[in-house]
């Protein structure tokens, strides 16, 4: 008896073992990552963060602006523009890169009649989530949706439905909430903050993106 005992106990060792093992394989999946993949996101993060620290009044007005380069005016700007300012803060263009996107893929791209915009247009395209979500697709690494904090990791951006097909974007990043969950940096109308709202609304999408390989 002592012998079966033993023998059922060290098999429910091996186990749980092996369910560690197989939780264990798919968080070094997740963050399987080159070493420049791992400074890219290092680097995307804290420029994100420090967007925090910019006064920023929420502005979804058409502006004119030059390509590439091109942006609002810095005391201006809604969502969009702190992914953007904090991806450009690391060398990476995204006016440029969506714009050479769609001028390729026009029709991989929604088109909304309230746009008014049949053509790609490098003043607005990269400023509209719908078109952030479509680059980032085709462009980037589309991950899991779900509904576990865990599996959203700083770098990862993400995009929500505020209601009534309200479109929003936020990155997260490396700075935890006391529920230990990772916060995101985004402008909901009160300039760029950091906040735990990874669950406060409909999450629509869920993408990593390096620049342009």
């Amino acid at each position: 008896m002592r012998v079966v005992g033993a023998r059922t106990k060290l098999i429910g060792i091996i186990a749980s073992l092996a369910m560690l093992g197989t939780v264990l394989t798919a968080a070094q999946l997740r963050t399987a990552e080159s070493p420049a993949h791992q400074e890219f996101t290092k680097r995307l993060v804290a420029a994100a963060i420090d967007r925090t620290h910019h006064k920023v009044r929420y502005d979804p007005a058409y502006v004119k602006i030059p390509y590439p380069g091109g942006d609002v005016p810095s005391e201006t700007g809604v969502c969009t523009d702190e992914i953007i300012r904090a991806y450009r803060a690391v060398g990476v263009d995204l006016q440029k890169e969506v714009h050479e996107d769609m001028e390729q893929n026009m029709s991989a791209y929604p088109r909304k009649w309230r746009w008014l915009s049949w053509r790609p247009d490098p003043n607005i395209d990269h400023r509209r989530v719908p078109n952030l979500m479509v680059f980032f697709s085709r462009k980037g690494e589309t991950l899991k949706i779900t509904n576990r904090a865990e599996d959203y990791t700083p770098g990862d951006l993400v995009t929500w439905d505020l209601g009534g097909n309200v479109p929003h974007i936020g990155i997260v990043v490396d700075q935890k909430s006391w529920m230990g969950r990772y916060k995101i940096v985004h402008n909901i109308g009160e300039g760029p903050k950091m906040e735990d709202v990874l669950f406060d609304w409909k999450i629509t999408g869920h993408y990593r993106y390096f620049g342009p390989r």
